[in-house]
């Protein structure tokens, strides 16, 4: 009978994002054959497990974060898959989250609500901080809108206060030119700079729109008001890591170019529930849109919930979102319709139904106006896209 396969999992169990590469992980070896594995509990930063140093395996999937674990994988002398951005050991073969999507689809959420000021909150501990932070100022840049970064200290570095650092936090939060809308690198640090916020009786998202990263259910919903995060594909990264070493562990030779996957979207909470715009009229408008786009709503509709004229509603419009009703109906039904074929196996009937279209045809032609392919063909590349 052939042996079973034994892998070791150094990924911490304290963070909704780790315990979501282990569910991938954990759904690649059920569906196709049962490896033996070994992990501990484990906190960002940990030092390498005692047991790794007489652990004879097969491979490994790591969060390779510090010197000390890289050092440890690599004298393990096994098959390896990394699913840090730190990388620590660059001939390693990676699977991690696209920090430039991240950032580029964060900077159109709060483009999107109006906001012209925009900031990043992060800590240069992490290099995918600095990734989002990189990405982030260069899509603020193209969007045009002014923006602003608070780099955190290193929370390792000898004689780091939380209580200093805190106050720090405040002293640019006030400095910050109203409205912002602000990314933090992640939900943790989204949840410390809410409660700085509450402290300073700083109003979000009125005066300041929050995004995260990660979306941790609980931590989201923890914080006052919940925090909007963006979903990292968590699932597929862990799964897609296991594919890698099971053929390094058959003896195939797989490359070391990166492999990033793209988040599913943003989880929308009361933090960034806000639109920068000083029209009451135009925001109402925005926020009927939002929530009854994909209801199969028209433009005459939208004028019975605002005491508009079609005429006066679509200059104050296009003059402060540069988008006419109908195109931000239109915008928000895509999405939807992008997410479903990306995401669910749901037939196009069943997404017409739920994105307000009479029928698959109507659906087909505005996809493909919109877009230039049609709902087949996306659902066919977004997957072929996703696999890689």
């Amino acid at each position: 009978m052939r042996r079973r396969r034994s892998v070791a999992l150094l990924v911490e169990t304290s963070n909704a994002y780790a315990r979501g590469l282990m569910d991938g992980v954990i759904a690649y070896q059920r569906e196709h054959e049962l490896w033996s594995i070994y992990m501990g509990e484990q906190e960002r930063g940990a030092r390498p497990p005692v047991w790794l140093r007489n652990w004879k395996g097969d491979g490994i999937i790591a969060r390779i974060e510090t010197q000390a674990i890289a050092s440890a994988v690599h004298r393990a002398g096994v098959p390896a898959v990394d699913v840090s951005a730190a990388r620590r050991l660059p001939t390693l073969p990676w699977v991690e989250t696209d920090d430039r999507e991240i950032a580029r689809l964060t900077v159109r959420h709060l483009v999107e609500r109006g906001f012209q000021t925009l900031a990043f909150c992060g800590e240069k501990s992490f290099n995918w901080s600095l990734l989002r932070e990189r990405h982030f100022v260069e899509f603020a840049t193209d969007a045009g809108c002014e923006c602003h970064v608070f780099s955190g200290r290193d929370r390792t570095a000898k004689g780091y206060s939380w209580a200093r650092e805190r106050r720090r936090l405040a002293t640019w939060v006030r400095q910050l030119p109203k409205p912002v809308g602000v990314m933090v690198c992640y939900d943790f640090k989204g949840q410390q700079l809410l409660d700085v916020c509450r402290e300073m009786d700083v109003a979000v998202p009125e005066q300041l729109a929050v995004v995260g990263v990660d979306n941790d259910a609980r931590l989201c919903r923890l914080c006052t008001p919940p925090l909007s995060s963006v979903i990292p594909d968590t699932h597929r990264t862990g799964y897609l890591a296991a594919q890698l070493l099971d053929r390094m562990m058959q003896g195939q030779e797989v490359s070391s170019d990166g492999v990033l996957i793209p988040p599913l979207g943003i989880a929308e909470r009361q933090s960034s529930d806000a639109y920068a715009v000083e029209d009451e009229d135009v925001v109402a408008a925005l926020r009927y849109i939002r929530d009854h786009a994909c209801d199969g709503i028209t433009v005459a509709d939208v004028l019975r919930a605002v005491p508009l004229s079609r005429r006066v509603l679509e200059y104050r419009f296009q003059k402060l979102v540069s988008r006419t009703p109908h195109e931000e109906i239109v915008r928000i039904r895509m999405q939807r319709i992008c997410r479903l074929l990306q995401k669910t196996d749901l037939s196009l009937a069943a997404i017409a139904q739920r994105t307000g279209y009479a029928d698959t045809n109507y659906l087909s032609v505005a996809f493909k106006k919109e877009t230039g392919v049609s709902p087949h063909a996306y659902r066919k590349q977004t997957r072929v896209s996703a696999a890689r």
